[in-house]
């Protein structure tokens, strides 16, 4: 069947490589190494350092910014109708020099553009932001919308911002007047209410976490009501949570919405209205409780599959999704819940090998 992957993170080789894209004074200071990057906070364990082991040049080193290997081991391996792109450079995790961060966010999407999209009609490409200057955020939104492979803006989940806040609403209104849609996902400085633990492992586990107050946000504070065009989705942060938000939600709302009369649908219909998760990293569930935890959501059209190339968690479209599924369900999950989000057709070939 056809099937949209809806998080690959492209890169480049360093930093130098957005030099020509930078104007004067950034250029030089990027060329003379004055910012070397933000650092990784952490060490992964894996034999990858973070990306699967196979993710390497002929010599060995690590590489998350070939275009034919990711084609090799992905777009082609698995037959990808669409693949999203989704970064692995996020300048929102720069906490000062804001003019540096948006001159950043748009040289990496102009490095984007040549480097990634131009090389493939597949790919779906996310427009990156400094969000910490929101309205210089939502001048680069309304600069890139005119790409036609641009579908979304990437808003990162850092440590120290609830979009759901006032102060971001020129972000989301740029994006409702180009009709991009809303993707979060982690970043290494997201983190759960006391930090991110003592162990890589304890702060993964808390990622999840750190992705719900985002949906909350954007609900309690009316981002849902405002703007009903918008559709939002939350990248490489499960999904088995989003019952529990939904109830408490709708539970909260019915005794405290006199304190937030904008809210205008219970939380649990904004959420199956206009929310999508994708399935990366997939909870080790059975099939049976898959469709126990879809029934609980109250539909079958939130959950979109993802890879999370070219990490060591990658999830193979072959294993990740149970084939104990009903077929209509994984119809949805591998593509038609994707295709609905971002408003793309499916190219005839492989609409009709799906309806076969």
């Amino acid at each position: 069947m056809p099937i949209i992957d809806t998080d690959v993170h492209e890169s480049f080789s360093s930093l130098q490589d957005l030099v020509p894209y930078l104007p004067d004074p950034y250029k030089s200071w990027i060329a003379q190494g004055a910012w070397r990057g933000i650092p990784q906070p952490f060490c992964y364990t894996s034999p990858g350092n973070g990306n699967r082991a196979d993710v390497v040049t002929d010599d060995g080193s690590p590489v998350a910014s070939d275009y034919d290997l990711m084609r090799k081991q992905v777009l082609d391996e698995y037959d990808l109708t669409y693949a999203v792109l989704t970064g692995y450079f996020y300048p929102t995790m720069l906490k000062l020099q804001y003019g540096l961060g948006t001159a950043l966010a748009a040289a990496y999407n102009d490095y984007c553009a040549e480097h990634w999209l131009a090389k493939d009609d597949r790919f779906i490409g996310s427009i990156q932001i400094f969000a910490r200057d929101p309205q210089a955020a939502a001048r680069e939104i309304d600069r890139m919308a005119d790409h036609p492979q641009m579908r979304q803006v990437m808003l990162p989940v850092v440590d120290d911002i609830a979009y759901g806040d006032p102060t971001y609403r020129p972000i989301f209104e740029a994006a409702d007047r180009n009709e991009m849609m809303i993707s979060f996902h982690h970043t290494t400085h997201a983190q759960g209410p006391y930090g991110m633990g003592l162990h890589y492992m304890e702060r993964r586990a808390l990622l999840p976490v750190a992705l719900m107050p985002q949906v909350i946000s954007l609900i309690v504070n009316g981002l849902f009501d405002n703007f009903p065009r918008l559709r939002f989705m939350v990248l490489e942060g499960g999904f088995s949570w989003l019952p529990h938000v939904m109830w408490r939600l709708d539970r909260d709302y019915r005794m405290g919405r006199v304190e937030v009369p904008w809210i205008k649908k219970l939380p649990s219909t904004h959420c199956r209205e206009r929310l999508k998760l994708s399935t990366q990293p997939t909870e080790d569930i059975s099939a049976e409780n898959w469709v126990k935890l879809i029934e609980l959501m109250g539909t079958d059209e939130i959950l979109v599959f993802s890879t999370d190339y070219p990490h060591f968690d990658f999830d193979s479209p072959n294993a990740a999704i149970p084939r104990g599924l009903p077929d209509d369900l994984r119809e949805k999950i591998f593509w038609k819940n994707a295709a609905a989000f971002y408003d793309i057709d499916i190219p005839p070939a492989a609409a009709s090998i799906a309806a076969e």
